[in-house]
């Protein structure tokens, strides 16, 4: 605090970062919730929260193969294209060369490249339905 001929001011440093954040904070509060972060890419994954049920008939996702399994860690390779629409569960990825990893969970379609490595660990029970790419 200053004083300046009787009168009190309170300067604030604001780190550069915090403003932009909380602009972003806002702008996803306000945002519609079917909106906010239904798609985005982790580490070239891509990741579509709850799609739409035209969607998941459009790519014929109840024809496809399904695998479940429980609790695990495994290290899996990628040697096509894979999307998954996960039934269940929560898995925690972390891709090979990269610092860190993210989670997929019930209701999300994931498209995984080809050629990717991957740790597959498998927190909550998982089923899932899968396709790969011709």
């Amino acid at each position: 605090m200053t004083a300046s001929k009787g009168i009190w001011s309170l300067k604030v440093v604001v780190p550069s970062i915090v403003v932009p954040l909380l602009l972003s904070l806002l702008f996803l509060k306000l945002m519609p919730k079917e909106t906010a972060m239904k798609s985005y890419e982790v580490f070239g994954v891509k990741i579509e929260k709850n799609p739409p049920q035209s969607k998941l008939t459009e790519l014929g996702v109840t024809a496809w193969k399904t695998w479940e399994g429980g609790p695990m860690k495994i290290p899996w390779s990628f040697e096509t294209e894979e999307t998954m629409y996960l039934l269940k569960g929560k898995v925690k990825v972390t891709v090979e060369g990269s610092a860190g990893s993210f989670e997929i969970g019930g209701g999300d379609l994931v498209v995984f490249p080809k050629g990717m490595n991957i740790t597959w660990e498998v927190i909550e029970a998982v089923k899932k339905h899968y396709s790969l790419k011709k």
